[in-house]
């Protein structure tokens, strides 16, 4: 078992332990919501006899090779929180928006990536109603194929501002991921769909690699479950008609149905903490002893928590975990919430395939991502643009180097890495289906 694989709660004591020695700055130590506002190693075992028993030249049959056909990533980042001053900073008509140019300067590392997930925290605005911010969000739908052009895959849905505008919302944003090609999961329009698990096809090197994704929440603002359509909301724990055996359970058949690997979005925690609760812990703990889920993305903290990897997993592989990636984009400030609020992180998985057998995430690592003053709100990848500065951008280095020193503690020493290298695609083709 390798060093770096832990058990969620040695993970967290792990934490307590160097944060005693290295505090890390907590700029915004605040109670405030999304408003914006106030091992040993294995043992070889000997080889056998090149003949039979008797030393004959009997022919032996060739094991196959474990060697990786291809090494796949997967992203996924932050949330996407579709503040008022995100939107209209991408109004370009009078009912038209166009994000692009927000994740111009991060679309190589999105695009690039074999299979991309969004964190879609908010819903899209049903047909001929208000686009709205903090408190019950609505955003525009122009949004989806702009992430769609940008080169998100999917999303995952379930967050506690889902039912934000009810369950005309989740139709809605369902419907527009949908007519946009891409996959989705949390949210459900029919009982049905609640029970299918979002698959995508990923080909490459004449094999079919199969992500399944699972996105659940334990939060929901206070909102009830709808009596009339309990299952339009995939919440777990105390406040929601589901629990983690539900994810297990789902997992577990999206693997009877095909699926090499199985991605699961969480959406828990506290918001402006940046280490992982009891609440993620446990459940996190229960995923991997499943042993039916490969990869664990978090968020709902709006501030990055780390990267680990705990025991378990499939076939005893371990279980990556990204806590929380923290925003990718949203209205939220540093003059109500710090600096943390303006940085996250890509988190990219590596997938090591063979030629026959189970697919393997061997790695997890992360990528932060820094968000430019309102009303530019460009994304940018910082460690391009700490010494290489484009033209776009209007922050200084001194407000760079701020997002830097409340971010890398955090992130460092926790078995992951740091990645600085684009990722490269590889499939030749990806296919969402139900």
């Amino acid at each position: 078992m390798s060093a770096r694989k832990l058990t969620a709660s040695a993970f967290l004591m792990a934490l307590l332990a160097a944060s005693c020695s290295n505090a890390i700055p907590d700029d915004s130590a605040s109670t405030l919501d999304d408003s914006g506002s106030a091992s040993a190693p294995p043992v070889e075992s000997a080889a056998p006899p090149a003949g039979g028993d008797d030393g004959s030249d009997d022919a032996t049959t060739e094991a196959p090779s474990t060697e990786p056909i291809a090494e796949l990533t997967i992203v996924s980042g932050g949330d996407i929180l579709l503040h008022p001053s995100i939107y209209e900073s991408a109004r370009v008509g009078a009912d038209s928006f166009d994000f692009t140019y927000q994740f111009e300067q991060i679309k190589h590392w999105i695009d690039g990536a074999d299979l991309s997930l969004c964190a879609l925290e908010v819903p899209i605005a049903p047909e001929g109603t208000e686009y709205s911010g903090y408190p019950m969000f609505g955003a525009p739908a122009d949004l989806i194929p702009s992430l769609k052009e940008v080169g998100f895959d999917g999303c995952a849905t379930a967050t506690n501002h889902t039912m934000d505008r009810g369950f005309a919302g989740v139709e809605r944003t369902n419907t527009v991921l949908e007519e946009n090609g891409m996959g989705f999961h949390g949210g459900a329009r029919t009982e049905e769909e609640s029970e299918q698990v979002q698959f995508y096809d990923l080909e490459v090197e004449d094999r079919t690699v199969t992500v399944a994704h699972i996105s659940a929440t334990t939060l929901t603002n206070g909102i009830p479950i709808r009596a009339e359509q309990p299952w339009s909301w995939f919440v777990i724990g105390e406040l929601g008609p589901y629990d983690t055996s539900d994810v297990v359970d789902m997992a577990a058949d999206a693997r009877e149905q095909g699926a090499d690997l199985v991605v699961v979005s969480m959406h828990w925690g506290t918001e402006y903490v940046s280490e992982p609760i009891d609440e993620q812990l446990i459940i996190a703990d229960e995923l991997a002893e499943s042993g039916q889920v490969d990869l664990v993305y978090g968020n709902h903290s709006h501030v990055p928590e780390p990267v680990t990897e705990l025991e378990g997993g499939p076939r005893g592989e371990g279980m990556w975990v990204a806590w929380s990636m923290g925003n990718l984009i949203s209205g939220q400030t540093i003059a109500n919430h710090g600096y943390r609020v303006t940085t996250g992180y890509l988190g990219t998985a590596t997938v090591d395939v063979p030629a026959e057998g189970p697919a393997t995430v061997s790695s997890l690592d992360w990528t932060v991502i820094t968000q430019d003053a309102p009303g530019g709100n460009r994304l940018y990848v910082l460690n391009e643009v700490m010494f290489d500065r484009p033209a776009a951008l209007t922050l200084g280095q001194a407000e760079l180097q701020a997002r830097g020193d409340v971010t890398y503690p955090v992130m460092e020493g926790n078995g992951s890495s740091e990645r600085t290298d684009a990722p490269v695609r590889q499939v030749e083709s990806v296919t969402p289906w139900r």
